[in-house]
């Protein structure tokens, strides 16, 4: 549709397209209402992740720098250090340093209490630590994806995200050149603009700019909630359950494992895959036979098979759990995320129980993977940059929705003044579909959608100081 097309339509079918640019309008700024706090949150806290992740470190291991030697001591030793650190401490997580300058990071645990102890890896000896979850980057995520409020909160966020999909496909369609104007005069802000036009042209063009990027973002989080993620996507995009038929499985998952409180450290494909069990005959060749396998043994196989640069290892946690060799994206592990991969070792005979990579992902396991990855900055320099700007952008469209309202408003009103809604238009029928669609798309989004819609037919409409207050 080009704007030639507006101009040359029968009158009545210009009435016609106002009042559905009216009621695109109204969803838009409904949507708004509800969308834009949630925006500028995740926005900010991104952000804050982001750079944390590059300054601090996503564990906290740029914190401390070490001097290169000529040789490093045992990892038995480097862990004999991090574990006599902390009273009482039982060691559950290897770090490996990214580069010689970087301590190796040991996790430890101290009754309820989880401690990060880093190590010179060429004298053994403990630098520093820190209590585990305790850091900004920590803070962030937990208001990123709970608001603090635990399921509450992720359920909120969800909400959101859905409704952000409609205020996409609205602002779309408010954006779409007519009345004359071309493409450029909306792609591009018109800085000639003054007062509230200036404010509409920048929140149009930005907009439009970010639009696809931003349900990549919606999406790419959304995957990571309770109902939508948990219960409707990730339950029938696990990694085929056939890579692990010849082992034997507990009845924990990957997630109950590997995952420490609201960090998620697992790939979003193998969250709620089994996890493989030792000692039993199962398993292909791994560490040699008669060699011990602990973490020295278990390491040097992990550099052996290809682990290179920063990598994780989680140490046994039971009597039949496994040694977890993994490097993922998301972790920050690396900045590619074809190269995200999952080794378990047998505790006891040191056989490779599994050895998952990107290539044994779904299409939907595959996507997540690069999605996330994009999601957080961790595909080099270029995705820091880009994601940067992104995430100012989306702060900007939402205040500059705010004020554009503000100034439309009139002094004094004691209501939202919200666009009206032409009388008799009937019904919307794109506008339903899209609607239908994002309850199908979007169950809780559109359980809140349907709530509204039947709250405003029987009471906002019907009680006079509501519908004025709405209006």
């Amino acid at each position: 549709m080009t704007s030639s097309t507006f101009n040359a339509v029968p009158s009545e079918d210009a009435s016609f397209k106002r009042k559905f640019y009216l009621a695109a309008w109204r969803w838009h700024f409904y949507a708004g209402l509800y969308v834009a706090p949630f925006l500028i949150m995740l926005a900010v806290t991104g952000l804050t992740m982001l750079w944390s992740a590059q300054l601090v470190g996503r564990d906290g291991e740029k914190l401390y720098s070490v001097t290169p030697g000529t040789q490093t001591v045992s990892l038995l030793e480097q862990a004999t250090s991090a574990t006599m650190s902390v009273h009482e401490g039982m060691l559950v997580q290897y770090i490996a340093p990214r580069t010689p300058e970087n301590p190796a990071v040991f996790r430890v645990n101290s009754g309820e209490e989880s401690v990060m102890v880093a190590v010179d890896p060429f004298s053994g000896k403990v630098l520093g630590q820190w209590p585990r979850q305790n850091a900004l980057y920590d803070l962030a995520n937990t208001i990123h994806g709970t608001l603090l409020i635990g399921t509450l909160g992720d359920r909120l966020i969800e909400i959101a995200a859905g409704f952000g999909v409609v205020l996409v496909i609205t602002g779309l369609f408010l954006w779409w050149p007519r009345d004359g104007k071309g493409f450029a005069a909306m792609a591009i802000p018109q800085f000639s603009a003054r007062g509230r036009q200036l404010w509409k042209s920048l929140h149009q063009s930005i907009g439009f700019w970010c639009s696809a990027f931003l349900i990549v973002f919606l999406l790419s989080g959304l995957t990571w909630t309770g109902i939508w993620g948990e219960k409707f996507t990730q339950a029938w995009s696990t990694f085929p359950p056939a890579k692990l038929d010849a082992v034997p499985l507990s009845d924990k998952t990957y997630a109950d494992n590997l995952n420490y409180g609201d960090i998620k450290n697992v790939p979003w494909t193998l969250e709620q895959a089994k996890m493989p069990l030792s000692g039993s005959d199962a398993g292909t060749k791994g560490i040699a036979e008669g060699q011990p396998v602990n973490i020295d043994t278990v390491v040097a196989f992990a550099r052996a098979i290809g682990f290179d640069g920063r990598f994780q290892l989680a140490f046994p946690r039971s009597a039949d759990g496994v040694w977890t060799i993994s490097r993922n994206t998301m972790s920050n592990d690396s900045a590619n995320p074809l190269s995200d991969r999952t080794v378990h070792i047998d505790q006891y005979s040191g056989k490779v129980l599994a050895d998952v990579g990107f290539a044994d992902y779904g299409l939907a396991g595959k996507a997540m993977a690069v999605g996330v990855a994009f999601h957080e900055g961790d595909i080099g320099w270029w995705n820091l940059a880009f994601n940067t700007v992104f995430c100012l952008s989306i702060v900007f469209i939402s205040i500059s929705g705010i004020v554009m309202w503000w100034k439309r408003r009139p002094s004094g009103a004691g209501r939202l003044v919200a666009p009206v809604l032409p009388e008799n238009f009937g019904l919307w029928k794109s506008g339903a579909v899209v609607m239908l669609a994002v309850a199908l798309l979007f169950p809780l989004t559109g359980a809140v959608l349907v709530a509204v819609l039947v709250l405003d037919l029987l009471v906002f409409r019907q009680v006079r100081p509501l519908k004025r207050a709405l209006s």
